[in-house]
Parts: C-alpha cells; sequence; structure tokens
C-alpha cells in the first residue's frame, strides 16, 4: 500500500474541507438539531423548551397525522409499483434492437432531471377541468361524458399526483433497469431458445432472476422516495381538496411553517425516519431469499 506524503495528505484534506463543511453545516447539524427539537416547544421565537415527548404524543394522537400516514402508505404503494412495473416493462423492450431506440431512451429519461416546479406547472395545465388536454382526448374517445375535475375531487386527485410521479421518475428506473439487462449473458437466452422455451417463460426464468439485484436496488430507492414525496403535493394540490393528498412530508412543512409547531414537526420527522429504517432493514434481509447474486448463480 502506498504510503502519501504529507503534504499529498494536506492537499487532500484542502481539497475535501469544503465538502466536509458543507455536510457539517448542512447535513450532520440540522439532523442534531432537530432531533433536539422534537422534545422541545419553539414556535421559531424566543428559546426552545424542553417538553419530553409530549410532542410525539401530540403527533400520535392527530387525526391527520393518520389520515396523512395512510395517505401516504397508499401513495407510496401504488405509485411505486407502477412506477417499478411500468419501468421494467419498457426497459425490457428498450433493451431490443427496436427502431428509434436511442430516441426514446432519451425521451424517458428527460422527465427525470426536468426540474419539478416546470412539471407541476404543465401537468396542472393538462389536469385542468375545463381547458385540459387530458380531459379533451378522453372526451374525443368518448370515455368521459363530462370533464373531470382531477385535482379538485377527493376521489381523483391522488391519483392525479401518482400519475405525475410515475411519469416523472420512470425514466431513471428505466435506465438502471437497462444496466442490469445488459449484464445478463447471451448465452443464457440461447440456452433458453435451444430448450424451447417461450418469450414470457424466458422473462420469467432468466431474465427477471438475473436482474434481482438491480430489482432489489430500485425497489429500496422507489420506496425511500415515495416516502420523502412533497414537491408534487406542494405544487399540485397543497395537501387538498380535504386533505385527500396532504402525504406525511408536506403535513410535517406545513407544521413546521405554517403553524410555526417546529417540535411536532421534528418529531414527524422522525417517526418517518424509523418507518424508513425499519421498511428498508425488512427488505435488506428479505433479499436473502429472493436476491441472486452472480456467485449464486454461477
Amino acid at each position: 500500500m502506498k504510503a502519501y506524503s504529507k503534504t499529498e495528505t494536506r492537499w487532500a484534506w484542502f481539497f475535501l474541507l469544503p465538502c466536509l463543511l458543507g455536510l457539517l453545516v448542512f447535513t450532520y447539524i440540522p439532523i442534531v438539531a432537530s432531533f433536539g427539537l422534537s422534545f422541545s416547544y419553539w414556535n421559531l421565537l424566543g428559546v426552545p423548551k424542553l417538553v419530553g415527548l409530549d410532542n410525539y404524543a401530540a403527533v400520535l394522537s392527530d387525526p391527520l397525522f393518520w389520515k396523512s400516514f395512510a395517505t401516504t402508505w397508499t401513495f407510496v404503494i401504488i405509485s411505486g409499483f407502477l412506477e417499478v412495473a411500468v419501468a421494467l416493462l419498457l426497459a425490457v423492450w428498450l433493451n431490443r434492437a427496436v427502431r428509434g431506440q436511442s430516441f426514446f431512451r432519451t425521451a424517458y429519461f428527460l422527465p427525470f432531471i426536468t426540474p419539478m416546479v416546470s412539471v407541476a406547472l404543465v401537468w396542472g395545465w393538462l389536469y385542468d377541468p375545463t381547458y385540459g388536454l387530458i380531459n379533451w382526448l378522453l372526451q374525443q374517445a368518448h370515455l368521459i361524458q363530462q370533464p373531470i375535475p382531477w385535482l379538485y375531487d377527493p376521489k381523483t386527485a391522488l391519483w392525479a399526483v401518482m400519475i405525475l410521479r410515475v411519469w416523472k421518475d420512470i425514466g431513471y428506473n428505466i435506465v438502471i433497469f437497462l444496466a442490469g439487462l445488459q449484464t445478463v449473458s447471451p448465452s443464457l437466452y440461447e440456452a433458453a431458445n435451444l430448450d424451447g422455451a417461450t418469450g414470457w417463460q424466458t422473462f420469467w426464468r432468466v431474465t427477471l432472476p438475473m436482474i434481482t439485484p438491480t430489482l432489489f436496488f430500485i425497489g429500496i430507492m422507489t420506496l425511500i422516495n415515495g416516502f420523502q414525496s412533497f414537491d408534487s403535493v406542494y405544487l399540485l394540490t397543497q395537501g387538498g381538496p380535504q386533505h385527500s393528498t396532504e402525504l406525511l412530508v408536506y403535513w410535517m412543512f406545513k407544521n413546521a411553517f405554517e403553524f410555526y409547531k417546529i417540535g411536532p414537526a421534528s418529531a414527524i420527522a422522525y417517526i418517518l425516519f424509523v418507518v424508513i429504517l425499519l421498511l428498508t432493514l425488512g427488505q435488506w434481509q428479505l433479499r436473502k431469499r429472493w436476491v441472486l447474486y452472480e456467485d449464486e448463480a454461477a
């Protein structure tokens, strides 16, 4: 192992220092401070006062917290499943030699790198009950008789936000799935073809098992991102109508910056942290049962 000189070490610390300071100021100190505030009363004025577990008790006894918690679960499960399933199907299709392959790969990834503000503005117009393109197309296809108030009806508002999220994030999953699909050895497909396997059997018995590490990674990231969803709700519905799209992170934001309840907001943040941690650890343990790694395949 090469031994670095003192000069090289100093220069290494010099270049790392801005990044380390950024992590300290914008990540680690806020984490510690918010943990302390979750046990305190503070309305952004004066000095925080220690109240123990009162913030957690208040949050857990709040019906709106449980409503937003249930809404978040619905949002994560449905949008997460659609995001992974549709991305996988499109990635399998794009992995073949199709005409315009490069164009479609770029087109599917563009929404992911587009700022959410621009995306929400466009989709707000698309969802407009009077002039929206979606309602116009559905009416032209004779699928609906009256325009649907997508963002103003509690029955459709959450679905509208979920559709936006799937459309926005699906490109990232497609790229990751494509990377995983290209690692599958062509010899496996040749052997399946010689054995007379159908396309579905090849996908189910060869493709899917070989990309389970990729599927595991995407599953964890999709779960975490789903629980952290905020900007689409903030820009489109502000949690309405009738709290139907009030996700947990948005409810935390409202407690902190609309009601000035910094303590309960911090408590919600750490409850959410525990939920995500437990789910991630559960997935990590279950991976031993269904994730096929290269050494096991060999």
